[in-house]
């Protein structure tokens, strides 16, 4: 075997490693936190389910009879298989594209960012990098999506944008052959392409975000004006109830 192929087959082994190290790393602090979510239902129902039947048993011990070596086995084995079931049911709803622009706008961002999580493996190290700054982006919007009200144009503008434009990006670049996605087209390769659609996206939402904050700054900026003007008589107030 050649140094050459002994090289490619090196590289190729590497680049599994790193897929496989890449697969479902979370690129946010949302969509963990809806991960546990449902993990923590899972584990309530498990508590429910396990907690019935111990009280089954006890009472059934009491009222009709004891539940001996025999019955403490059943017992055992029927906690173990409600453990089981109720740690793999329900699994977790895994979001699909076409499932985010209907999304409730509160988790538009957990679920955008499970989303790309999944596809990040696939994509070349420059886009997987900007995924990551993403989800930075998107942990900024996250709090500001809670009190947004959906009916908005800026709801109807950040759905869009985080929902739709984000994933088409990332889905019109999967659907490209991986021996086409290096040749250029119309003077771009479909790398620099997605890498270039992923900054401006990148901006795009950040932007957002602060758009938002900024929004809630002015209406505190606006409350702190209105009392100012309510209670400005207290300002020369000499403590006697005269102002001078």
């Amino acid at each position: 075997m050649s140094m050459s192929e002994v090289d490619k087959i090196r590289l190729s082994a590497e680049s599994a490693i790193e897929r496989s190290r890449d697969r479902r790393r979370p690129i946010g602090t949302k969509s963990v936190a809806l991960r546990r979510q449902h993990l923590y239902k899972k584990l309530g129902r498990m508590l429910i389910a396990g907690g019935a039947l111990l009280l089954g048993a006890a009472i059934f011990g009491a009222l009709i009879q004891p539940l001996g070596f025999t019955g403490l086995l059943a017992l055992f084995v029927l906690l173990i298989g409600v453990a089981v079931l109720f740690g793999k049911w329900p699994p977790f709803p895994e979001p699909r594209q076409a499932d985010l622009p209907k999304t409730d706008l509160k988790q538009l961002a957990g679920r955008t960012e499970i989303w790309l999580e999944a596809q990040r493996p696939a994509l070349p190290a420059p886009a997987r990098q900007l995924i990551d700054g993403i989800g930075v982006q998107l942990d900024l919007l996250a709090p500001q999506l809670q009190t947004l009200d959906p009916a908005t144009p800026a709801a109807a503008n950040i759905r869009k944008l985080v929902g739709e434009d984000l994933p088409e990006l990332v889905a019109g670049y999967q659907r490209i052959p991986a021996g086409l996605r290096t040749e250029a087209h119309a003077g771009r390769t479909p790398d620099e392409t997605l890498v270039g659609g992923l900054k401006m996206l990148e901006s795009e939402i950040g932007n957002a975000a602060r758009s938002l904050a900024a929004g809630e700054l002015d209406k505190l900026a606006t409350r702190e004006r209105y009392l100012q003007l309510k209670y400005q008589g207290l300002d020369g107030d000499d403590g006697t109830g005269r102002q001078d």
